[in-house]
């Protein structure tokens, strides 16, 4: 049990990044998993494949309004949740981390919730708006690419952008994630046009995703280079500079880990199993863009304020 224990601290990334519903409940069930899938050898892209397939059904069982479906659809998509954080798991005790790893990873996700946003859309198109006697129509598309496409989208990938800063700060290169589109673009460039198909088209997808992350985050941008100016090797990054930092991204934390899985997972069970899958929508259009401003306008607020401090 202890030995299950220290696997399952080690898989954490810090305590001011992770969920309670992932500290408490997801990553246990994805360590069990993976200690049971690496005894069995199989590979991590395996479970990343079958994490794919569990979403995809996932979605097609929130186009049913009935109860019995909506429920499966939950139980589905719950399981391709625990897959996704077994993979991790897996790889990491196994060692196999590899390019086509880190394709199926950001492309699973992606894939469910473009399986569940379509499965409503389809639900909705027929039924009728609430309070009218007009049909959802070409509508739910619309409401559909602006909750899933103009919201979720720019919503997930700030929020994770913020977490790679947070744990850079926190715990060094080393444990953060943090990476930049010159960087990755620089990669994408030296790789050969022929037998590397794979890598090129991953590493120009994601120095595209780090350059739209940078662009929605100038303040940041500023601070970074002051910082990489003055101190081109992280770890002599002073730790009052790195303290002064968390202490006002830390508070961030709890915006961050709303805008990711677990929050928008529970929003989708309960409006679909109310059979209201727009309420969903809604929300997504709504609050959690609410909270998208405001995370993002005290996250520049507070690398201006550290830019203009001498170091």
């Amino acid at each position: 049990m202890s030995k299950f224990n220290e696997l399952l601290k080690a898989s954490f990334k810090s305590n001011d990044t992770e969920e309670w519903l992932d500290m408490h409940f997801t990553r246990p069930i994805g360590l069990v998993f993976a200690l049971i899938w690496k005894r069995l050898g199989v590979h991590p892209n395996v479970i990343t494949v079958i994490s794919i397939f569990l979403g995809i059904a996932a979605g097609y069982m929130f186009y049913f309004t009935d109860l019995q479906h909506n429920i499966l659809g939950v139980v589905l998509l719950m399981f391709a949740n625990f897959c996704d954080s077994t993979d991790g798991q897996l790889a990491r005790l196994t060692g196999q981390k590899t390019l086509v790893g880190r394709v199926l990873d950001g492309f699973s996700g992606d894939v469910w919730f473009i399986s569940i946003y379509v499965a409503i859309s389809l639900r909705l198109e027929s039924q009728i708006i609430p309070g009218t006697d007009i049909h959802w129509g070409i509508w739910i598309w619309v409401l559909v690419f602006l909750s899933g496409v103009m919201s979720h989208s720019p919503q997930s990938s700030l929020a994770d952008y913020y977490r790679q800063i947070h744990l850079y700060f926190l715990k060094g290169k080393e444990g953060s994630e943090l990476d930049n589109y010159a960087q990755q673009r620089a990669i994408y460039e030296s790789l050969p046009k022929k037998g590397s198909i794979l890598a090129r088209i991953f590493y120009k997808n994601y120095a595209n995703y780090c350059k739209s992350q940078e662009k929605r985050t100038p303040q940041f941008q500023r601070l970074n280079a002051k910082i990489m100016q003055a101190y081109p090797n992280p770890e002599d990054i002073p730790s009052d500079i790195k303290e002064k930092f968390l202490l006002g991204s830390r508070p961030l934390m709890m915006y961050t880990n709303i805008l990711t899985f677990n929050i928008r997972a529970i929003c989708i069970y309960i409006t679909c199993l109310l059979n209201c899958p727009w309420v969903y929508l809604i929300i997504e259009i709504t609050l959690l863009n609410i909270i998208y401003i405001y995370m993002h306008k005290k996250h520049e607020s507070l690398c201006r304020e550290l830019f203009n401090l001498e170091f």
